[in-house]
């Protein structure tokens, strides 16, 4: 039985069609989390276990959906220069569904110079699974002065 151009032209309107319901919809990975925003610091109980201090400012962050998880990457800028052994130290998920990262770091050995921004910026990353970012309706990541979240 041939098929007419009318009955392809019909089924690919139809698959098209559906890519922009799909492309929207919360089935689609990448719309799991939203861009980051500036948001008010967490103020966590108990003391933070880490002997490394909080990255000064947190100047972006950003989830990544992949396979099996998401990353989440964030950037940070220091005082100085020099700063290093960098993480996203994770904290308990609240039962608001909100998911903390602090950005901790520890500081130079001895005395460093203070150059230009982009010479103190400190990337980091971490993978979530699945299976965290379950009940995770916000992850938030934290400096000594600001922090980000991204939002589902």
């Amino acid at each position: 039985m041939p098929v007419s151009r009318r009955h392809v032209v019909l089924g690919l309107a139809l698959a098209l069609g559906g890519c922009g319901a799909i492309r929207q919809s919360k089935l689609n990975p990448f719309n799991w989390f939203r861009k980051s925003e500036p948001r008010e610091t967490i103020v966590l109980p108990g003391a933070a276990s880490d002997p490394r201090g909080l990255v000064e400012t947190v100047l972006s962050m950003s989830v990544e959906p992949i396979p099996g998880g998401a990353v989440v990457r964030a950037r940070g800028v220091t005082p100085t220069q020099g700063w290093w052994n960098a993480e996203l130290v994770g904290r308990d998920v609240g039962e608001d569904g909100v998911l903390v990262y602090e950005f901790r770091l520890l500081p130079p050995t001895g005395a460093t110079d203070v150059n230009t921004q982009a010479s103190r910026e400190i990337d980091v990353a971490i993978y979530i699974s699945d299976v965290k970012l379950q009940n995770v309706r916000e992850i938030v990541v934290q400096g000594a002065t600001n922090a980000r979240s991204a939002q589902r």
